[in-house]
């Protein structure tokens, strides 16, 4: 007798050779060879949203929970440069303009606390151009209106942005009433009175000379823009000299690259419609935004102002909440002192 040399040669298979014959044996099925999960494929992915809602919830809680720590007068960034377009802005929209300055080497000694925006002059000829051609014929008065209207408006914004700063700017009602009252209406007139009785007039350490020098739009089937120019001098009323200047302008530029035939003439119509009203606005205050941002920040003006507050008169202080009181104030609780009434006196 032979014995059988047996082996294995698959899973559940055994062969046994005895002799000359190969016997093929099934072997009893045994474990598998890795545990399958009888868990469905949908109870997992609702366990994984699950698990992800809990996670964003946690995150919303620690989101609400920090703001708590957002407290008012933090440090603040990007104060001078928000808003002051870079090389990279004009490239990308387009923009061929510029502003050149020049600020007074002792600015800080001598930055003016007060300031009035005088009427701004406009060398233009007040009517609609586009592509220097004057789409409108208006009368001398309407022209007169208009130079008016256009200047006032970079006024305004210029104003604006100034009253954002350190500075104590007179309102702009109340400048162009003292100048009528001082028979000044026009950029003669004005030519005509230093800067050190203009100081006297209007109560400020400076004045602000303006000029509109571009109020134009240009359109070329697929490019159309506006260009606001305009020229401001800050100019001391304690001694006549010049703080600081500014001249240059802004184009607010729309480019609708196409090839095309239908492409073209859609969008030589949509840049067209880009003359409108609204997109002149944001060229002006553009223009003003981009002027006083690069008048330099005075500490010493910011100390003084804060010092003005901080140093209030208390009899001011007392008048206000006597005013309060007056008009129906809430009353603190009974037993609790109101933080206003322990004032200290002086």
């Amino acid at each position: 007798m032979r014995l059988a040399s047996c082996s294995t040669a698959h899973r559940n298979e055994l062969i046994c050779q005895g002799g000359e014959a190969v016997v093929v044996l099934m072997a009893p099925p045994g474990p598998p060879d890795r545990v399958l999960s009888r868990q469905p494929s949908y109870q997992r992915a609702t366990l994984a949203v699950l698990v992800l809602g809990l996670c964003l919830a946690a995150t919303a809680c620690a989101s609400q929970a920090s703001l708590a720590d957002r407290t008012f007068f933090r440090p603040e960034y990007e104060v001078d440069t928000h808003g002051r377009k870079t090389w990279f802005d004009r490239l990308v929209e387009t923009d061929p303009g510029g502003f050149k300055t020049h600020v007074a080497a002792d600015y800080e000694s001598v930055a003016p606390a007060r300031i009035a925006v005088l009427p701004f002059e406009d060398t233009g000829s007040a009517q609609f151009v586009v592509d220097k051609i004057a789409l409108t014929a208006r009368s001398p008065e309407q022209q007169a209106d208009w130079a008016w209207t256009h200047s006032n408006r970079l006024r305004r914004a210029v104003d604006g942005y100034l009253s954002s700063r350190e500075f104590l700017v007179a309102n702009l009602i109340q400048v162009d009433q003292i100048m009528k009252e001082h028979r000044i209406y026009d950029a003669a007139s004005l030519a005509r009175i230093s800067p050190q009785t203009l100081g006297g007039m209007l109560g400020v350490d400076a004045v602000v000379y303006g000029e509109v020098t571009h109020y134009e739009a240009y359109y070329l089937a697929l490019v159309s823009a506006y260009e606001v120019g305009v020229k401001i001098r800050m100019v001391s009323t304690h001694d006549g000299r010049e703080l600081f200047a500014a001249e240059g302008s802004r184009y607010d530029v729309d480019v609708a690259p196409a090839f095309d035939p239908v492409d073209i003439a859609i969008n030589s119509a949509f840049t067209l419609l880009q003359l409108r009203d609204i997109v002149l606005a944001r060229a002006e205050d553009e223009s003003a935004r981009e002027i006083i941002l690069r008048i330099p920040r005075s500490q010493r003006l910011q100390d003084e102002l804060i010092e003005e507050a901080t140093d209030a008169p208390s009899r001011t202080r007392q008048e206000n909440v006597a005013t309060l009181q007056r008009e129906g104030a809430p009353q603190a609780p009974s037993g609790v002192e109101p933080a206003s009434m322990s004032l200290p006196t002086e």
